[in-house]
């Protein structure tokens, strides 16, 4: 497996595209997107467990009951969520992009992400939809991922290439996310392509039991946000043969949507709305998956520690504070816990109690980019590691204002 070039437009037969068509006037950003596939692909997605949900979720859900999908729509600036005519604009994108392209409107994935309660206008998406379809391109998936963006500060893309049967196959995503994220799922958008072939019904398999180590272990600001979305295409023009059921084929797509998962959702945590700092919280000795999850989940989640962390504190009490109440079965008298980053890694607790250590040297640590915090929790071998940022004084600027 390794990582290349293209983006979402890697894996054959896609092509993809972003403009601006002004859903929110005054702004020049990119914020109409697209991905088409040449040929119906195998299609699945993942969705939000906030009871509010947008209407894009809706209507996508309808479409892709079938398992079948060869495009995706999505505009940033707006969320289309609690608006008494957001079905009928999510369908009408549908239709505009069907009747452009010659498809069905029902093979086509929709998505918004922006501000919830305001009424998303049809107008500009429809004057621009001629635009977007022709400019379809193999080197449009830097485009559509910043046409996806909203408080996001990079684009988040990645693609990798990996064998199935003696075929190469690319598996590819792009993905928005940077505030009101939360697991499970979070405000986030990610778009996945692969030309390997494999069934609906598994292809829908392989990313329910992925997103449960990657988007489902993210935290930002403890929002869980009403448009969350993963989907994935699967055309099969890499001419593997057609995976139908588990086995060595399932697991090796498995393994690169993995890497593409993760990559996603890591960065998504980095870019955190003000974050300075990624927080990696790797929890070890657990003696079943959940319980090591529930805890790693709990500490990156901690409001006072991402702002110990912000601001170089070594504060680990607040480690073990977040453990105590995660609900989990721990016997806090074998919980270790370390700091680590690129300046060293330094231990603060042992057996539940505090040990000695340089102040001078927990600071530089923590003073990285990314920290490491290592949380061990008994003798057993199951592990976890989520994903989780610092809390800055920018945050609160970035939501005192989001509206504007």
């Amino acid at each position: 497996m390794k990582v290349i070039d293209g983006g979402v437009c890697a894996p054959k037969g896609f092509t993809a595209n972003g403009i601006n068509v002004g859903i929110k006037p005054g702004q020049t950003r990119l914020d109409l997107g697209m991905i088409f596939s040449e040929v119906p692909a195998s299609a699945a997605a993942v969705y939000t467990t906030n009871l509010v949900k947008g209407a894009p979720i809706t209507v996508t859900k309808d479409n892709i009951s079938d398992g079948v999908a060869q495009a995706a729509i999505f505009n940033s600036g707006n969320a289309n969520t609690c608006n008494a005519d957001g079905i009928e604009i999510a369908k009408e994108m549908c239709s505009l992009l069907a009747e452009e392209m010659k498809i069905r409107p029902e093979d086509v994935i929709v998505a918004s992400t922006g501000v919830i309660g305001q009424r998303l206008k049809i107008d500009p998406i429809a004057k621009g939809m001629a635009s977007l379809c022709s400019g379809l391109n193999k080197d449009g998936s830097d485009s559509a991922a910043r046409a996806v963006m909203t408080t996001d500060t990079v684009k988040k893309e990645i693609a990798v290439e990996f064998e199935l049967g003696g075929k190469t196959c690319s598996i590819a995503g792009i993905a928005k996310g940077s505030g009101m994220i939360h697991p499970n799922m979070a405000t986030m958008l990610a778009f996945l392509t692969t030309d390997a072939a494999i069934s609906s019904e598994m292809l829908k398999k392989a990313l329910s039991n992925d997103i449960e180590d990657s988007f489902n272990m993210i935290s930002v600001d403890g929002d869980t946000s009403t448009n969350d979305m993963v989907c994935i295409m699967a055309n099969g023009m890499a001419g593997n043969d057609m995976i139908v059921s588990e086995g060595e084929a399932f697991d090796a797509f498995s393994a690169a949507l993995s890497e593409v998962t993760i990559y996603l959702a890591r960065n998504m945590a980095k870019d955190g709305e003000g974050a300075s700092k990624l927080i990696i919280c790797k929890v070890s000795g657990a003696d079943d998956k959940e319980t090591a999850k529930v805890v790693a989940k709990s500490v990156i989640c901690s409001n006072l520690l991402k702002c110990a962390i912000f601001g170089s504190d070594a504060n680990w009490g607040r480690v073990l504070c977040a453990i105590g109440y995660s609900g989990a079965d721990v016997d806090v008298t074998r919980v270790d816990v370390s700091f680590s980053s690129a300046a060293g890694e330094i231990q603060l607790c042992k057996d539940g109690a505090g040990v000695d250590f340089s102040e001078e040297k927990a600071k530089a640590i923590l003073d990285e980019a990314e920290i490491t915090i290592l949380v061990s929790i008994g003798d057993g071998d199951k592990s976890a590691t989520a994903y989780g940022c610092d809390l800055t004084y920018e945050y609160v600027n970035i939501n005192g204002s989001y509206r504007s």
